[in-house]
């Protein structure tokens, strides 16, 4: 198939595609709590009741130090006072990216309900004992990965990685409390978190939190 026609006939695919489909929950910024942090929780609650699939997935963007964006997905480990947490290997790529670029993106979306959360703002390492509690909470499969640690790296043959994962594995049977050195739990401490609510009618709520030296400050958008 050409690739004009090709690129026609996936415009129309794309077209075809329905969204919002179903009942939406209600936004009332108005009633809003006073923190990010509470209003967050509500909906990650509602999500979880609505039966949504990994409703702690979310997306990760952090940028080199020429700038250049990368983003993935990865899952949200705890949301407190302090932000939202995270976890990677800081000889990973992302690892990598936020010891030169210390600040980062979340992004969550929830498409059964038309819920989106956005967030930005420094990233900080939290201590070694609580990203040593972090990693040992890991399934044993995940720590054994880890522990690997060649994420991101050029692969000449996939036996390679059943053969180091089950070198990884004894080394977890002799050593059970053993943690991959560079595992580190990261924290966003979030500059601005936006709340967007779909509608099908497209009169989307978005409501904006933004850091003050008194706390947070809300503020509506145009959707």
């Amino acid at each position: 198939m050409p690739a004009e026609q090709q690129s026609s006939t996936v415009r129309q695919i794309l077209r075809s595609l329905a969204v919002f489909a179903g009942e939406l929950p209600e936004f009332h910024p108005q009633a809003a709590p006073g923190t990010p942090q509470e209003l967050f929780t509500a909906w990650l609650t509602e999500a979880i009741a609505a039966g949504v699939r990994e409703p702690h997935a979310m997306t990760l963007s952090t940028a080199g130090v020429d700038g250049t964006p990368s983003a993935r997905v990865l899952l949200l480990k705890d949301v407190g006072v302090g932000g939202w947490s995270f976890a990677a290997h800081a000889a990973s790529p992302k690892g990598r990216e936020l010891a030169g670029t210390p600040a980062a993106a979340l992004t969550f979306y929830w498409p059964q309900q038309a819920r989106q959360v956005r967030l930005r703002g420094p990233v900080a390492p939290e201590s070694p004992e609580l990203s040593a509690q972090d990693f040992l909470a890991r399934p044993l499969g995940s720590r054994a990965e880890a522990l690997v640690g060649m994420q991101s790296r050029p692969l000449d043959d996939p036996k390679n990685i059943l053969a180091a994962t089950e070198e990884s594995l004894a080394r977890l049977e002799r050593e059970p409390d053993l943690v991959a050195a560079e595992w580190t739990l990261y924290t966003v401490s979030p500059q601005s978190v936006e709340f967007w609510q779909g509608d099908k009618q497209r009169k989307h709520t978005r409501l904006a939190y933004l850091r003050s030296d008194d706390g947070w400050d809300k503020q509506l958008l145009w959707p």
